[in-house]
């Protein structure tokens, strides 16, 4: 029997802690999007501030503080 692993979304990361990304799910637009904020495999992000409703998400990726919508958030795969 194979087991399946649960994939976390960087949505599911709590305030404070920091997650290396695994790969970037989706195609598309959003995904191009995502990328052109420097969200790329292996990229260590840094979530500092979630709003009280889950959107948006203020996080820090290469330096940079960037926020993010709920459906980037879930479109990313974390480690």
């Amino acid at each position: 029997m194979t087991e399946e692993v649960q994939e976390k979304t960087l949505r599911e990361v709590n305030i404070g802690e920091t997650a290396t990304v695994r790969r970037l799910k989706g195609e598309g637009a959003l995904k191009r999007h995502i990328m052109d904020m420097g969200i790329t495999k292996g990229a260590e992000v840094y979530v500092r501030k979630v709003a009280p409703l889950g959107d948006p998400i203020e996080v820090t990726v290469r330096g940079y503080e960037l926020s993010l919508r709920k459906s980037e958030a879930d479109s990313i795969l974390i480690v």
